[in-house]
């Protein structure tokens, strides 16, 4: 048995994570924000919900595959938008989207990602979307959006839960920032991790590709979410939105909406995709987990526009959960992140592991197909 072949799931690759990295590398992967209490609802809220299987079906070839847009994906995965990936290990992001894409899961490179539009475009091939932060300059938002558009990416997502950064006290305490400010805690770590350091060493200091240049004052605030809060625009509304619509002429997600009166609305607005997410417990700490959000969202929205869900999703049982409750696909991000500790092989044995639940858990279920399960599968409460 291989040295990857050892780790059997998703928190396997977190332990794994835990001891190849800094201390304060890993809070800040792990991490939430404030108490963590939106940050541990969001696994509570998967752990709760029980299911009611069928039986007497034939199961012996489950099909995964999820549409969304008139086009069919191999999986019902997403990859969440993810910022400062290289901290983890230079390359990540390339790392993590040539797994995805060569099994046909979307890569949504982040507006904060370490590898910029253009790297990534030509460094793949596969479905690749793009998430937008809404910044200050929205002359500055639109280059960004025509960039994505020249170089094939397919979806536009938006990004409407980060008004501002959340306070990530892990983050403060440990100084974790781009670029990086090395402090004796850093240097400690670094030393206990050699690993980590000669790659990081070798590979540079991270920056932030497709921003370089735009977020100015490295001292706007002392950890990531502080500096790249101080450049979001504050005051992004239902015009702003109505502009970026008119900019993007494919499919529009927004990412971040937790109300379904949102939901509707932006859907009114042009949407044609809801994102269910509290930024991974990220932002708003004390809001309702992703997972309880979902049922009232789909509702709300009424079959118009497809339901993707992220925070909390940690095994192939959370995206069926997820789809009982009407999201279309399930979009993971600290658990690729946590494989590309290794390296793309570790994200690729994190995907299959998530591939082989999804199915596994489709034929104990009853079920053949992942687009079959529905909320029957949902046991009744008490």
């Amino acid at each position: 048995m291989g040295r990857l072949d050892r780790c059997v799931s998703v928190e396997d690759f977190r332990r794994l994570a835990r001891r190849r990295l800094p201390k304060s590398v890993f809070e800040f992967v792990d991490g939430g924000a404030g108490q963590e209490l939106t940050l541990r609802d969001n696994r509570a809220g998967f752990k709760r919900i029980r299911l009611l299987p069928r039986v007497l079906t034939d199961v012996s070839r489950p099909n995964l595959t999820t549409t969304l847009w008139s086009r069919t994906y191999p999986t019902p995965l997403v990859i969440s938008p993810m910022g400062s990936c290289a901290l983890v290990r230079p390359g990540a992001d390339i790392a993590i989207a040539s797994a995805a894409t060569a099994r046909g899961i979307p890569y949504t490179l982040s507006t904060m990602a370490t590898t910029g539009i253009e790297r990534m475009a030509r460094a793949v091939q596969g479905p690749l979307w793009f998430q937008l932060y809404v910044l200050k300059d929205f002359d500055f938002n639109r280059r960004l959006v025509r960039q994505a558009e020249e170089f094939g990416y397919s979806a536009l997502v938006v990004t409407v839960d980060l008004q501002a950064g959340g306070k990530r006290e892990k983050d403060l305490r440990n100084g974790i920032s781009i670029p990086l400010r090395p402090s004796l805690r850093h240097v400690i770590e670094g030393i206990a991790h050699p690993g980590w350091s000669f790659r990081l060493l070798r590979g540079g200091l991270p920056q932030f590709e497709n921003v370089r240049g735009y977020l100015g004052d490295t001292s706007a605030g002392p950890t990531i979410a502080a500096r790249v809060g101080h450049n979001l625009h504050a005051g992004f509304d239902w015009n702003d939105f109505r502009s970026i619509r008119d900019w993007w002429k494919g499919p529009l997600i927004v990412k971040g909406v937790l109300h379904p009166d949102d939901a509707v609305r932006l859907i009114a607005e042009g949407a044609d995709g809801i994102w269910v997410s509290n930024h991974g417990g990220r932002q708003l700490d004390g809001a309702v987990a992703s997972i309880d959000a979902t049922g009232a969202v789909h509702a709300a929205v009424g079959g118009r526009a497809p339901i993707l869900i992220d925070s909390g999703i940690r095994t192939g049982m959370d995206v069926i959960k997820a789809k009982a409750r009407g999201a279309a696909a399930s979009a993971i991000g600290r658990a690729a992140l946590f494989g590309a500790v290794v390296g793309q092989a570790g994200v690729e044995r994190v995907l299959d592991i998530l591939l082989d639940e999804i199915a596994t858990g489709l034929k104990l279920c009853g079920v053949p197909g992942f687009q079959q399960v529905g909320p029957d599968l949902i046991a009744p409460a008490g």
